[in-house]
């Protein structure tokens, strides 16, 4: 039995809603990690560069395991809790499960025009009145504008790509799990789970493949990060 049009279109927003604060979350920490990165990554270069590429390395690991593990993780309870109603409904959970990924879509949409436009603005401004007006280089520390530039960096490159990143991460998984969601002659939820299940062996297979570039190989000189 299909249940009724008007509860897979709320279901539907529930999961958008859904997908935009997982989004947005992922974002707010990305530019905490990248911030404290920043910092850390400048006193560890002062005890050679191995020390500054490991710390910088695991950074940006820290951010993209979670996102993919945490988005993950939200995907399986929204069709766990979703299935309670729907049931044998395999269309309906289709139909609401969707709405997860077009909302980090959406999110990321946002940010990366607002983000994008920020940044160049200030990029733009800031050379511009450092050059024509105090004859000083770009991003000279002496331009206080420099700080606006940074920080338009920082939303754009970090908060707008961690939301554009979960964005067709979590589309591409939601569109898979609900297009194989019909198969199965007993309509069991193993076929649900198979894309998820993939996804989550990735993640374990990129976190052993980091091990190899942080510890096992340890970085000593600047022409060694090349082949990293």
């Amino acid at each position: 039995m299909c249940k009724p049009a008007l509860a897979t279109a709320l279901f539907s927003t529930i999961s958008f809603l859904l997908g935009g604060i997982t989004s947005l979350v992922f974002g707010f920490f990305g530019m905490k990690i990248a911030t404290y990165a920043n910092a850390r990554t400048t006193l560890e270069v002062r005890k050679g560069v191995g020390k500054a590429f490991i710390t910088t390395f695991r950074s940006g690991a820290v951010m993209g395991f979670f996102l993919v593990a945490n988005g993950l993780l939200v995907l399986y309870i929204a069709i766990n809790v979703f299935k309670v109603y729907y049931g044998d409904d395999w269309e309906g959970l289709f139909e609401a499960i969707t709405g997860y990924g077009f909302g980090g879509s959406s999110m990321a949409l946002f940010g990366r025009v607002g983000g994008g436009i920020y940044t160049k603005a200030a990029d733009v401004g800031t050379d511009l009145v450092g050059k024509v007006e105090r004859n000083i280089s770009k991003d000279d520390p002496r331009n206080p504008a420099v700080i606006v530039d940074n920080v338009g960096d920082n939303v754009s490159d970090i908060a707008d790509m961690g939301s554009d990143l979960f964005g067709s991460y979590a589309e591409c998984a939601a569109l898979v799990v609900a297009s194989i969601s019909s198969f199965g002659v007993n309509h069991e939820l193993t076929a649900m789970l198979y894309p998820l299940i993939v996804s989550s062996v990735g993640i374990i297979v990129c976190l052993l493949t980091t091990l190899f570039a942080t510890d096992f190989f340890e970085i000593k000189a600047v022409k060694e990060i090349e082949r990293h």
